[in-house]
């Protein structure tokens, strides 16, 4: 056939198809929407004839009728430097993609630190997407309040600010932080610090939690408490302060450390190789996330493992049911698990 003739060839329909195929029309439309209820000899069947067809969906049409974008978007209140630096972000997003593949949903990124004009704000509310996924939101973080109040929302984490009528998706940073320190605990440490998140959002201060609720069972008083921001530059310098306050006689020597983040863990490391101090023997460090940190320093990180793919997942899944009219689950809480290496 010639190229003209070709571009004047009446597209496809979705009647066609299904003839084509053998099968009703609504089980062509739950393949081509990505639906998954659907035998694997029909989906092949469907694929075949949309391939011998040369079948392109209508999207427009489709949105047109359905006032669907088939757009997701993925909130993300932090700068780039964070976002690329951040081995959390990547499994997270890893996670929400192998979802979506699954469906006919694109994702749209969205990365802002503030929204002081209102950009990302006017660009969810304004019918470009059909819902939107916030991970690492902190207080200060308003805006997200007016875009939950225009677009179904899914958080990753507990939200800073929580409503009754919100869905997240959480690890139980609570949990992991008395799983952590309860470890060290065991192994014999007393004198246990703890760098922490930011206390603007909720894993940082659920993790905190965690750890002083395990130290008061004990009947132990915290070592030093102090903020790494959940940055390994964070992470360094708040060791840097723990050193320093200990020279000045303001604290004890610390014999271990519950480091709220595995990125914070390296900080401290490289900080007190510095210093002369040896991991896990003068200090033990256990870490959090059981990144790909975790076994790229040296020593390798005892840490609680967040199982941050399956968290993106499930808030994929949670707005796609969102999405479809169902009622999932308002809250899911995933478990936060020991990984012991070596140091501590």
């Amino acid at each position: 056939m010639s190229a003209d003739a070709d571009a004047g060839r009446v597209p496809a329909t979705l009647e066609q198809v299904a003839a084509r195929a053998g099968v009703s029309r609504s089980t062509v439309s739950r393949v081509v929407n990505g639906g998954e209820r659907v035998s694997p000899e029909a989906l092949e069947a469907v694929r075949r004839a949309i391939a011998e067809l040369n079948y392109v969906p209508n999207r427009a049409a489709r949105s047109l009728a359905s006032r669907l974008t088939h757009v997701i978007a993925l909130v993300v209140p932090e700068d780039t430097t964070r976002f690329f630096g951040d081995p959390f972000f990547a499994a997270i997003v890893t996670g929400i993609s192998n979802r979506l593949s699954r469906s006919d949903h694109m994702l749209n990124l969205i990365i802002a630190s503030d929204d002081p004009g209102d950009k990302a704000t006017t660009f969810l509310a304004g019918g470009n997407v059909d819902g939107a996924l916030v991970v690492s939101h902190h207080t200060s973080d308003t805006y997200i309040d007016r875009i939950s109040a225009s677009v179904p929302v899914v958080f990753g984490g507990r939200p800073a600010r929580e409503r009754v009528d919100d869905y997240f998706v959480d690890v139980d940073n609570v949990a992991g932080g008395r799983v952590a320190t309860e470890y060290l605990l065991s192994r014999g440490h007393r004198r246990i610090g703890t760098i922490t998140g930011p206390p603007d959002m909720p894993a940082g201060v659920d993790r905190l939690t965690g750890f002083r609720d395990a130290l008061a069972e004990a009947g132990i008083e915290a070592g030093p408490v102090v903020d790494g921001d959940f940055t390994s530059v964070g992470g360094a310098a708040a060791m840097r302060r723990i050193i320093e306050s200990v020279d000045r006689g303001e604290a004890e020597w610390p014999d271990a450390l519950f480091v709220a983040s595995d990125l914070m863990a390296r900080g401290a490391l490289e900080v007190l190789a510095t210093a002369g101090r040896r991991v896990p023997d003068d200090i033990a460090i256990i870490g959090f996330d059981d990144s790909p940190v975790a076994t790229s320093v040296a020593p390798a990180l005892t840490t609680i493992r967040q199982p941050s793919l399956e968290q993106g997942e499930a808030m994929a899944e949670i707005l796609l049911a969102r999405l479809a009219g169902q009622s999932p689950p308002r809250v899911t809480i995933l478990p936060a698990d020991l990984v012991v290496r070596d140091s501590a």
